[in-house]
């Protein structure tokens, strides 16, 4: 099964706001940026992955995620992020009607191309189904098979909200990357242990977190 995924990212001066107090309020959106083009890097190279969909409204975010191989759809709905990939459903399964799609996140720098196929072919068995984040609150993928509505509800507790709407839970070991968002500053400690792609290194390099 060959997935189309639907990354959604906001306007780069409003993105990743949880990590001001730690990298500064000057590097935040430059961070944005380097997490969203390691994520599609890692995404356009998977196997699993036929292409990748991203929701955004930066122009900035746009061209250079363009570059990495994204097609690039305007946030039309402009309600949030949950509206975002509702919209980038629609758009794909206009072309494409019977498309398996998946969310996922724009934060995820040390993403593994290996370990996103695995999860993708562990969620191939379900109509929908979800990787919960490495906090284990929130989620950082959901996938819905051909055929089958997304129904995001990403958000605050997002793991517990997307098994109520009837997505399984995917319990899978092994794929700390494709859990491993970045929100605060520990995350991005955490990330950057793992090893991150290319362009969160360069964005990072000499980089002082505080505590």
């Amino acid at each position: 099964m060959q997935w189309t995924l639907v990354i959604p990212l906001k306007p780069l001066v409003r993105a990743k706001s949880r990590l001001a107090p730690a990298a500064g309020d000057a590097l935040r959106p430059g961070l944005a940026l380097a997490f969203a083009q390691d994520t599609v890097a890692a995404a356009t190279a998977c196997t699993a992955v036929r292409d990748v969909v991203v929701v955004t409204d930066d122009a900035r975010a746009g061209r250079e995620l363009a570059d990495l191989g994204a097609l690039v759809v305007p946030d039309t709905p402009q309600a949030g992020l949950n509206a975002a990939l509702a919209h980038g459903e629609t758009v794909v399964r206009a072309t494409r009607p019977r498309a398996p799609l998946a969310a996922l996140n724009a934060d995820l720098p040390s993403l593994r191309p290996a370990e996103l196929a695995r999860v993708l072919t562990a969620a191939a068995a379900f109509p929908r189904a979800f990787l919960p984040d490495a906090a284990g609150i929130g989620t950082t993928l959901l996938s819905a098979a051909p055929g089958t509505e997304l129904l995001p509800a990403f958000g605050a507790a997002s793991r517990a909200r997307h098994r109520a709407t009837g997505a399984v839970e995917l319990p899978l070991d092994g794929v700390t990357s494709v859990r491993q968002d970045v929100d605060t500053g520990d995350d991005l400690r955490t990330a950057l242990a793992l090893g991150v792609g290319p362009h969160t290194m360069k964005a990072t390099a000499g980089l002082v977190l505080v505590d």
